[in-house]
């Protein structure tokens, strides 16, 4: 399942003395969408983000979800509509693969009960998903980046969530998990909004693109329309250069200094 995502008006600094980090920021996702957040490093993508899961409430606006503004919305509710993979990953406890994933189901328990039958099958299910039934039993302390990365990923995907936000999700990934995780990202029946530092790889996958630039939005709209030379040499200060893949003839940007 999916939802329509409402991101009106909203801004966030961290003390009404200094300067907004995220500057007044408006858009829609429509049910079933992916969004792509691009911008340079410090652009305010992270930030944005943080205001899409809870864990900041914005300083202006709204974030709702179907209608309903998440800040009037109970934290464990709002767990079961919306799960977060973040660019930090969990320290392990010595919990193993198959137990940080079940953490997932938390939001929707109720005081110390265990797994159901329910809990059991939706564990069972994103383990094989994203290729982890070697692992379940490892300590999560014991993996590497990239695996680290495809578990928290699991653990997202185990809240059944409506929302999914994904925070850089390809780094520390190699390139056949990389494209994994894109394939799975473009078959989730899921609304999705997700930052990316590759401007193609956004292109790629995603339905929209807001792009970000010292905490203000520059443009939002299809990457087609938005993701021109001139906006993304502009933004990033580089000279970006559109051109033609053969045999597909898809828009590929190239990148380089500018003389």
């Amino acid at each position: 399942m999916s939802a329509h995502l409402t991101v009106s008006n909203v801004s966030w600094r961290p003390h009404k003395r200094i300067a907004p980090v995220l500057h007044t920021t408006s858009f829609e996702v429509q049910k079933g969408h992916v969004l792509g957040i691009v911008g340079p490093n410090g652009a305010g993508k992270s930030t944005l983000l943080r205001l899409l899961y809870r864990f900041q409430a914005p300083t202006t606006g709204h974030v709702k979800i179907n209608g309903a503004d998440i800040w009037k919305t109970p934290a464990r509710k709002a767990a079961q509509h919306i799960a977060a993979v973040l660019q930090e990953q969990a320290a392990a406890f010595g919990l193993s693969v198959r137990e940080i994933i079940s953490l997932g189901r938390t939001p929707h328990r109720r005081g110390y009960g265990s797994a159901d039958v329910h809990d059991t099958a939706v564990i069972n299910n994103v383990i094989e998903m994203l290729d982890l039934t070697g692992l379940e039993h490892r300590d999560f302390g014991t993996l590497s980046g990239g695996e680290r990365q495809r578990v928290t990923v699991a653990r997202a995907l185990a809240q059944e969530p409506e929302i999914l936000i994904l925070d850089e999700p390809t780094n520390h990934l190699d390139i056949r998990h990389q494209l994994e995780v894109l394939a799975l990202i473009r078959k989730l029946d899921l609304t999705i909004v997700v930052s990316l530092h590759d401007l193609n790889m956004a292109a790629d996958i995603c339905d929209n693109i807001l792009v970000l630039e010292d905490g203000h939005p520059r443009g939002f709209g299809t990457p087609d329309s938005l993701l021109t030379e001139a906006l993304v040499s502009d933004t990033f200060r580089v000279d970006a250069r559109r051109e033609k893949l053969a045999p597909s003839d898809t828009n590929h940007l190239s990148f380089h200094l500018p003389y």
